[in-house]
């Protein structure tokens, strides 16, 4: 049973060392990880190295140095591996001259998958029924975004990998896509999200794998990589009635490094938020202090990949 939270149990993809570079310029260093069934947030700053990694993934990159293999084989001598994955890209790359049903079924007819949404279910199913037999180069940001997870879907993939599918799309559309996304995790697909969009990789990811300059950088879940990083202290928002008094009371737990009040809200710094939590409403009640909330406030996805890209 592996206990590094880089590699999953099961994995229907495998990095192992993988180095990619483009002349002098190194994309990917040396990276091992791998992925699973279930949704899984790829991570990284612009120029991480998340696309190129997709790409070999994929098969559309070769790998300069180490191995990538996707159901066990590698999709650049195996292309049989290709019936089985399916790349949505960030990059428009699609055929404007053609509409949205011929997209879609053109894919389902150069897969001739069987199983997989009818061209017309997914067509509906990304709500793009209505501007099917408009040309795609008269569609926005986000229609195009969800015309190719359209064809994807047609191909019925075991291997999804969307490189930033929520650029352009409004915040409907987005937790539309992201329903999808979790169904397709649950039904045992492997789903990897490459996006910027961090909050809405938190809501679908059930685990990240973070990396920075082309290496690894962290991977779990969110609240596992932040409780690993034991040098940086948490910090905490409480809201009470008598934020003076409680300020002064909370700096005698063990628990506080160090309070402050900020717009009648006390922000308290701690190594050891659980005892925080345990002491703060004793501490509270002891002085007649009502608290009406606790909130750490660097434990979102954002906060812990501030973290992770701090002095890069």
């Amino acid at each position: 049973m592996t206990t590094d939270p880089a590699f999953v149990e099961s994995p229907t993809i495998e990095v192992k060392a993988a180095s990619k570079w483009f002349g002098q310029k190194v994309a990917v260093s040396r990276l091992s990880c791998s992925f699973g069934p279930g949704v899984t947030g790829l991570l990284g700053p612009n120029g991480a190295g998340k696309t190129t990694l997709l790409r070999m993934i994929s098969g559309l990159t070769s790998v300069s140095h180490g191995a990538v293999t996707v159901l066990g084989r590698d999709p650049r001598r195996h292309h049989d591996v290709f019936r089985s994955v399916a790349l949505v890209p960030d990059e428009d790359s699609v055929y404007d001259e053609l509409t949205g049903r011929q997209l879609v079924r053109y894919s389902a007819q150069l897969s001739n998958a069987e199983a997989g949404m009818t061209p017309e279910d997914a067509l509906a199913f990304v709500e793009l029924a209505d501007a099917a037999d408009r040309l795609i180069e008269g569609y926005s940001k986000g229609m195009k975004q969800r015309i190719k997870v359209a064809a994807a879907l047609v191909t019925d993939p075991q291997v999804l990998i969307l490189d930033e599918p929520l650029n352009g799309t409004d915040p409907i559309q987005r937790a539309h896509l992201i329903g999808l996304f979790e169904q397709l995790g649950e039904e045992g697909k492997t789903v990897i999200v490459s996006s910027h969009v961090l909050e809405e990789v938190e809501r679908v990811s059930t685990r990240v794998v973070a990396i920075v300059d082309g290496r690894l950088a962290a991977a779990g879940s969110v609240d596992a990589i932040r409780a690993a990083m034991h040098d940086i202290p948490y910090i905490v928002r409480i809201n009470t009635d008598q934020p003076r008094e409680l300020a002064s009371a909370l700096l005698m737990s063990p628990a506080s490094i160090g309070v402050s009040i900020d717009d009648g809200s006390l922000e308290v710094t701690t190594d050891d938020i659980r005892t925080l939590g345990a002491d703060a409403p004793r501490i509270a009640r002891s002085i007649d202090a009502s608290i009406t909330a606790f909130r750490p406030q660097d434990q979102s996805l954002e906060s812990v990949f501030r973290y992770l890209v701090e002095g890069r």
